[in-house]
């Protein structure tokens, strides 16, 4: 696992059964020039709807009460946003106190990690915009298996 800055070079230059990974081997998005992503964008973007958007807004975009994820992926390395999701946080300061769960034992969003990573990496990237990606890449069978045998151990 590699643990380079966010905001590094997002561009994709190896793929292992339709995960793309950047020059330091971390996930990545591959979007092409006709709009399609990546199954792990699409996946990512389905994921961060369904278990993140109610505190972090929609599309990344942050809330009153939680941060815009389409920021913090500009500068969080993928290990401390690996951490910070199993882990949760808590910043207090004299105004406010955030506090992020952890999600650790969720596999609804453990088994989606990177998923999640992608997706908000894109965004952050302005590579993807506000809206569901309309074309997607097929999911892999790698992924597949890798994604039942996740859910069938949290179950």
């Amino acid at each position: 696992m590699a643990f380079a800055d966010g905001s590094g070079d997002p561009a994709a230059v190896k793929s292992e059964n339709g995960k793309y990974l950047d020059k330091e081997g971390n996930p990545t998005y591959k979007i092409q020039a006709d709009g399609t992503v990546d199954w792990y964008t699409y996946s990512g973007y389905r994921r961060y709807h369904s278990e993140c958007h109610v505190c972090h807004g929609p599309d990344g975009m942050g809330s009153s009460y939680a941060p815009a994820l389409k920021d913090s992926l500009k500068t969080m390395s993928y290990g401390e946003f690996l951490a910070t999701v199993a882990s949760g946080r808590k910043n207090v300061n004299s105004a406010q106190e955030n506090v992020m769960p952890a999600f650790g034992n969720n596999p609804n969003v453990t088994c989606y990690l990177d998923d999640l990573y992608v997706y908000l990496r894109a965004r952050a990237n302005d590579a993807l915009a506000r809206v569901r990606p309309a074309k997607h890449e097929d999911k892999s069978p790698a992924y597949t298996k890798a994604e039942d045998s996740c859910m069938a151990t949290k179950n």
